[in-house]
């Protein structure tokens, strides 16, 4: 990793972002690396946003000061929603500058933030806005994070091939082996994802990441260097 900000995201709802932002963060805490979770905009909560708990929790730390600041997460909105409808119950106005300017902050009290999305690419944040316009509007790379569900190697392929259309740098693609039905389909899965990255994003690294077993949270191959 090169940059301060990694935009994660997943090829779906519940392909499991949060827990891989959580395992990510935590393998890189331990490495010393100054890190924070950033969650975009959370939905059906109220109060520091469920998913940035999630990562905390992961991490074996409390709530930061940024956290009960409202840095690491600005919209929090109670209606379990697509964040454009979210926002329209409960009668938020959405500015995105207001993200960016608390991830600018983060980044001055921090070397590495890891913005975790809401859904996947094309999930709404307005009418006219999508997650994808605000990857693209400030070249974050992305991590992306595919599962073993059925219907993955459809859904991670159609996300690469609109990463590929928008220009977007895919740095990881992070296959998710929950809910490991079947180790056959596992690693058919992993082959052809593989084979796409090869040709298509080359500089791009496979990672998997296995069930995790009640609080044993796993240790991912993960290296960072300061930009």
């Amino acid at each position: 990793m090169k940059m301060a900000v990694y935009f994660v995201s997943g090829i779906d709802t519940d392909t499991g972002k949060s827990i891989v932002t959580g395992v990510i963060a935590r393998t890189l805490r331990q490495k010393g690396v100054n890190v924070i979770t950033q969650k975009f905009i959370q939905t059906g909560c109220k109060g520091i946003s469920e998913d940035i708990l999630k990562h905390r929790e992961i991490m074996g730390i409390e709530p930061e000061e940024a956290d009960r600041e409202g840095l690491t997460c600005p919209y929090v909105m109670t209606y379990p929603a697509s964040p454009h409808l979210a926002a329209e119950i409960d009668g938020v106005h959405w500015d995105r500058q207001v993200i960016h300017r608390a991830t600018e902050k983060l980044l001055q009290q921090y070397e590495l933030v890891l913005l975790e999305g809401a859904g996947g690419l094309y999930v709404p944040v307005t009418r006219e806005y999508l997650t994808i316009d605000y990857i693209q509007e400030h070249h974050y790379p992305l991590i992306l994070v595919s599962s073993s569900k059925l219907g993955s190697i459809n859904h991670t392929l159609m996300s690469l091939e609109l990463c590929r259309w928008r220009g977007i740098q895919v740095s990881h693609v992070i296959y998710n082996d929950f809910p490991n039905d079947s180790e056959q389909i596992k690693q058919d899965s992993i082959r052809v994802i593989r084979d796409y990255l090869e040709k298509y994003f080359p500089c791009c690294e496979l990672w998997e990441m296995p069930v995790v077993e009640g609080k044993q949270w796993p240790e991912l191959p993960i290296t960072w260097k300061e930009k």
